[in-house]
């Protein structure tokens, strides 16, 4: 058996290094240097993060999110951030980025990053991201990718063994057990205040608010699973290990050199220094492993799961056969015990389950099954009892998922009651459901089931924030430490901080008492149809004014300055400004879309050259202002402009669709706030061809909104091309008295008609007719 990975007929590049060396930034910023994208990343947490990035940089109506729980999708999304195993890859994009893929030696989850690996490809690029450790492997599977290595942009130093009392302030201690965690929780509490507590089982959402009550500095210490040794963003100086072994589900084992530098890699972040050590009485680390953290060199990984891509779906027996085929490659292990692969065994048992995956689309159904996710840690049985269920009912005359039983299912989970390990084992219970949720085929009004499992989860989510925070903060200490350091210039919890949010809610008064928080709330989850931009350039939610476009980098990116109505904490504040700059993005999308072409390869360069163009001009510019383009157009270009709407007119280049009124407002919005005109000025009615220009708005304020200015009017740029058109028609002749129904079709009075045909270049010669221009030399080519 022999890899078949794509054939690589684009850059393939494998960015290596440790933590803190800014490998997922740049492949960010290498994202939207393309006009399409997928990114891979290894948590929900962290794909949430880059989403959060990508869509005050794209706008929310070209960015995709795509996790086992969450799914938002816009109509045409140019850009997907999506966890590994939920990546689309049937969508083909011209940037393609996998994060941390020495995550492909994972005994479970290895084999899907080493598949994405192998075959995952950008039509124009493709990056890989992870830890020096696979370089080895990256030459050996993908010998023609191009390895880049990056240097940690701050230091990393031993600070030996300390005991609590001793230990700096944003110290993160690391155990694995929630005994472990709660143990020394409850010493902290009593040592120093209170701890944060952040554990694998924690919802995402109850893990972000007991990070957000750490980075807001409610507390300076924070207690962690290794749940934190990957992709959490914290303001963390000082690492300390309380243990050095671990239970991996099989056998307790000490901790490799490289798990141990993935977690004390979290101390420090971007140029701050970061510490890392022991918590007594867990002996010093030995001065081989302090050297190895502090010098980032490990053992490279010698090999990575796989399991094959080629499934046999003809039968349950043929799918068994398929994923117990070995690799042919020494660096290649099969993957043989995984969580679906498992379940499939145990299911392939039953009798029922035989008898209704007979042809290919029952075996695909019970292998969709087998990837429901067991968040619930329960025995294979019981998980499988779920599954089995599940595939009974999909497999009925009614193939879909009885309602009755879901609402009792899911019912039982909607309680608050109880301490922290009940409320846990409800929240796992309840992330399953809203996987199964998301299955869209298998549920009649899956929308409902989908916000209802969210609902749940969300409450219990809050709930057990609460509850942890009983337990394990002393709130009257930490809250007059809080006070003393807070003052109005205080920037520790940076704004762009995924976060912020979630920590102005922790130092905020109950939400009950705050009616305009709890409309803010609405206001961050809503869909982004549900946010509106007017002419006046004004954004607008549930009848309020949010915010307004102001002048930004350019026309088609305008920053936003919020209401002074706006009352409410600065993490809140942040998270809504991200909200706003990307609804103006959303609205340059609305308008050009239609340009941003996804195959921009099969472009010629002065294609490419014109669509900026008519980007930055909002979808009208003058043929004067191209001529470097247009003269080097071939007929194949012209076919191709023609198929996205643009027009190549003899004054104008315009795109069609654009001047449509509704467009024309959506214009005339990002107009007024790149120029810092009264939208008052520019805004035609949507009926109106023309309109009277204001001097004290410049011309390319006209221009951009597709009535450029011509004399005394400004006209709707297919109007002006084809009054030019019959002018010029009419002067073939010698000398014309324009017609009036050149002046109807301007719609303005005879003498400011006279102006826009003067101001056409056509010249009058004192009996009230004129002659046309004389021809333009074309200068000559370069």
């Amino acid at each position: 058996m022999s890899i078949d990975p794509l054939p690589v007929r684009q850059p393939l590049v494998a960015l290596l290094g440790p933590t803190n060396t800014g490998k997922t930034h740049r492949a960010v910023e290498r994202l939207l240097a393309h006009r399409t994208g997928m990114i891979g990343l290894p948590l929900r947490l962290l794909a949430r993060e880059v989403y959060d990035k990508l869509t005050v940089r794209a706008g929310e109506r070209s960015v995709a999110l795509v996790t086992g729980e969450e799914k938002r999708v816009p109509s045409n999304p140019r850009y997907w951030v999506c966890t590994v195993e939920a990546m689309p890859l049937d969508r083909r994009v011209d940037f393609l980025a996998i994060d941390e893929v020495q995550l492909a030696t994972h005994p479970e989850r290895g084999h899907v990053f080493t598949d994405r690996w192998l075959h995952a490809r950008g039509r124009v690029e493709t990056w890989l991201l992870g830890a020096r450790t696979v370089r080895p492997l990256v030459r050996q599977l993908t010998p023609t990718a191009e390895i880049r290595t990056h240097t940690r942009l701050s230091t990393l130093r031993h600070r030996g063994q300390l005991k609590v009392g001793a230990l700096p302030p944003r110290t993160a201690i690391v155990a694995f057990s929630m005994a472990r965690v709660y143990e020394l929780a409850d010493r902290v509490r009593a040592r120093r205040g209170g701890a944060a507590v952040v554990l694998g089982a924690l919802s995402p959402r109850a893990r972000n608010a007991q990070v957000a009550l750490y980075q807001s500095r409610e507390v300076d210490y924070l207690v962690a699973t290794d749940a934190i040794g990957m992709g959490l963003n914290l303001d963390v100086d000082h690492v300390a290990f309380a243990e050095l072994t671990k239970f991996d589900g099989r056998v307790s084992r000490n901790l490799e050199m490289v798990e141990l530098g993935q977690i004390a890699g979290r101390a420090g972040r971007h140029v701050n220094d970061g510490t890392f050590g022991t918590l007594a009485p867990v002996e010093p680390l030995t001065p081989r492993v302090v050297s190895a953290i502090e010098e980032h060199r490990f053992p490279s990984a010698r090999r990575v799961m796989w399991r094959s891509a080629d499934l046999d779906f003809g039968s349950v027996d043929g799918l068994l056969r398929s994923l117990e085929q070995r690799p042919c490659q020494p660096s290649l292990r099969l993957a043989a015990r995984a969580a679906d692969s498992d379940a499939l065994r145990r299911l392939a048992r039953e009798p029922f389950v035989r008898d209704r995956a007979q042809d290919e689309a029952g075996v695909q159904l019970l292998w969709d099954v087998c990837q429901i996710p067991d968040y619930r840690q329960l025995a294979l049985e019981d998980h499988t009892g779920l599954l089995g269920d599940v595939f009974r009912q999909l497999t009925s005359s009614a193939a879909r998922l009885s309602p009755d039983w879901l609402a009792e299912c899911i019912g039982r989970l909607d309680q608050r009651s109880g301490g922290i390990d009940e409320l846990l084992t409800r929240l796992a219970f309840i992330r399953t459901w809203t996987y199964i949720a998301h299955r869209a085929s298998w549920i009649a009004d899956a929308g409902h089931w989908q916000a209802r499992t969210r609902a749940i989860e969300d409450d219990l989510s809050d709930t057990l924030h609460e509850r942890l925070m009983e337990r394990f903060v002393d709130q009257r200490r930490t809250s007059a430490r809080v006070a003393s350091r807070r003052g109005p210039d205080d920037q520790r919890l940076r704004d762009d901080s995924p976060f912020a949010v979630l920590a102005s809610l922790v130092s905020a008064p109950p939400l009950q008492s705050q009616p305009a928080a709890t409309w803010v709330e609405q206001l961050i989850d809503a869909p982004p149809e549900a946010i509106a931009v007017d002419a006046m350039a004004q954004v607008r939610f549930a009848g309020r004014t949010v915010a307004r476009l102001v002048r930004g980098a350019d026309p088609v990116r305008p920053d936003v300055v919020l209401s002074e109505e706006l009352t409410t904490s600065r993490g809140l504040r942040s998270r809504v400004e991200r909200r706003m700059v990307a609804a103006g993005r959303d609205l340059a999308n609305e308008i050009l879309g239609v340009l941003r072409v996804n195959e921009t390869d099969k472009l010629s360069p002065a294609t490419r050259g014109l669509l900026y163009q008519l980007e930055q001009g909002l979808g009208t510019i003058w043929v004067r202002d191209a001529r470097r383009q247009l003269r080097v157009l071939t007929t194949a270009d012209r076919r191709q402009l023609g198929r996205l709407g643009v027009y190549l007119g003899s004054r104008l280049v315009y795109l069609i669709s654009a001047l449509k009124p509704a467009m024309v407002m959506r214009r005339v919005a990002l107009a007024a706030a790149y120029w810092k005109v009264d939208a008052a000025l520019i805004h035609p009615s949507d009926s109106a061809v023309s309109l009277l220009a204001d001097s004290v708005c410049p011309a390319a304020a006209y221009d951009a909104i597709g009535f450029p200015r011509v004399g005394a009017r400004a006209v709707r740029a297919d109007v002006l091309e084809r009054v030019a058109r019959d002018l010029r028609r009419a002067g073939r002749s010698g000398p014309f008295f324009p017609d009036d129904q050149i002046y109807q079709r301007l719609s303005c009075p005879r003498d400011q008609g006279l102006t826009v045909i003067e101001g056409l270049g056509f010249r009058a010669v004192g009996d009230g007719r004129f002659v046309r221009p004389p021809p333009r030399r074309r200068p000559p080519a370069a």
